[in-house]
């Protein structure tokens, strides 16, 4: 049989176990500096997501309209309802679910058409359009008539304005001086 191996006890109590107040004390400043300098990063990293959501949603809808409009050989309108069991549409607020309808959605009366899709709100960023009426594609998929500009505002000032031409075709502007839109 082998003896125990037996270690002096002022070599035990001389080994550390864990951390030193000192290296404490630097790893808690070390995470205050990158907290400091991620949080207003990613603060804005998410206000651009949420616009960038809001154009999708936007330019999802208004194509959905186009291209159907053009296969059915119909007009086919998009305006935003503010329930999801209101009959009427809220011009003012493009924030709320928008729905493509198959009519003319005459003075924002959803009883008009036949409901063809509902695109939910983000509850997000600021939605506003500069006409108080539906975007309206007939059946060769021209807007004449029904064309306007959607500005998106964020937080933070991010913003991008979507324009519909006459001929219904969608596009991305920003601000052309580089400054804040919103």
């Amino acid at each position: 049989m082998r003896p125990a191996v037996s270690f002096p006890l002022s070599a035990l109590s001389s080994r550390q176990h864990g951390l030193t107040l000192i290296e404490l004390i630097v790893a808690i400043a070390v995470l205050a500096i990158i907290a400091t300098v991620g949080i207003p990063n990613f603060q804005q990293f998410t206000a651009r997501n949420e616009v960038a959501a809001e154009v999708m949603r936007i330019k999802t809808a208004l194509a959905l309209a186009r291209n159907t409009a053009v296969t059915r050989r119909t007009t086919i309108s998009v305006c935003p309802r503010p329930t999801p069991d209101s009959t009427v549409c809220n011009f003012t607020d493009w924030t709320h679910s928008l729905v493509v309808v198959d009519g003319q959605v005459a003075s924002g009366d959803l009883s008009d058409g036949e409901l063809l899709k509902v695109l939910e709100g983000s509850g997000g960023p600021t939605v506003t359009f500069n006409r108080s009426y539906p975007v309206r594609y007939q059946a060769m998929g021209w807007a004449r008539g029904h064309n306007g500009t959607f500005e998106i505002c964020g937080r933070h000032g991010d913003g991008v304005k979507i324009i519909v031409s006459n001929m219904g075709r969608v596009r991305i502007g920003g601000d052309a001086d580089g400054e804040p839109m919103c």
